[in-house]
């Protein structure tokens, strides 16, 4: 395929993907089959997953913020028969880590929203940081109380952020509404973490881009992943965007810049060459 599709196609439709464009509207747009899109999207999707792991290597990120999105492949999981889990399907959960100076992402990993992988993705975390002693803000999830120790021990200042939510009558009108945010507890685990440091707003924030920028994220569409592999390569494809190619408003460079790991910034066609 890559012998048949020019270069010049290949950025087209990669760049449309990593802005958030539906496969369906890309074809509409150039002409190209939605299954050349899709195998494209995945290959390229895979180098920046590639990119990732090479790139994000003896980081200097000394206050990182974590959580997790939900997603779902197929079909939601109040919704599988029994054999669908063994096919991938069902709720998957992508685990995100941001650096809060250079609002750099040093990894992710997708999967279930359960100790497993939550010990896995804080682990590959502590393998990449080279910054000494670290502080770290996470949401309430049980699961991190143990991850967090097992891949960082006591070589981290840890705080979790628990936040509740009042309920409220639900109105046609405002069924989709989020619900009100009545109490933020702040819950020093270990260490001596800086109170003012505390937070996962830089993190939660990465998650609204994530589902503008990636269509299978976006909420009450049929653009859901069908695929667990496909559903992967799309992140690993806004990641590799993220770092390297968009540059973030604030910071004026991209955060792989701010983060010391490329003096540059990288174009879709790195990316697309990067598949070859």
């Amino acid at each position: 395929m890559a012998n048949i599709l020019p270069l010049e196609k290949q950025i087209r439709v990669i760049s449309a993907l990593a802005e958030g464009q539906s496969i369906r509207a890309i074809e509409r747009q150039t002409g190209i089959h939605q299954d050349t899109i899709c195998r494209l999207g995945v290959r390229v999707g895979k180098a920046g997953e590639r990119i990732m792991d090479e790139q994000m290597r003896e980081l200097t990120c000394s206050t990182i913020q974590m959580d997790e999105i939900w997603g779902f492949i197929g079909k939601k999981q109040k919704n599988l028969k029994p054999g669908d889990e063994r096919r991938g399907l069902g709720d998957v959960w992508t685990f995100v880590s941001i650096d809060a100076a250079t609002r750099m992402v040093p990894n992710f990993l997708v999967g279930k929203r359960d100790l497993y992988t939550a010990t896995n993705f804080t682990e590959d975390l502590a393998s990449r940081l080279n910054a000494g002693r670290v502080q770290i803000s996470t949401d309430g999830l049980a699961a991190y109380l143990d991850a967090i120790e097992r891949g960082f021990g006591a070589e981290a200042d840890y705080a979790q952020i628990v936040k509740i939510y009042g309920k409220e009558e639900i109105e046609n009108q405002r069924r989709y509404s989020p619900p009100h945010l009545t109490q933020i507890t702040r819950k020093v685990i270990s260490g001596m973490p800086d109170p003012k440091k505390i937070s996962t707003s830089y993190v939660e924030r990465q998650n609204l881009t994530m589902r503008m920028h990636m269509r299978r994220l976006t909420r009450l569409t049929n653009a859901f992943s069908k695929k667990l592999d496909n559903f992967k390569a799309a992140v690993g494809l806004h990641f590799a965007y993220y770092n390297f190619v968009r540059i973030h408003r604030s910071l004026r460079m991209t955060p792989a810049m701010a983060g010391d790991v490329t003096d540059h910034v990288w174009t879709v066609q790195d990316l697309v060459e990067a598949a070859q």
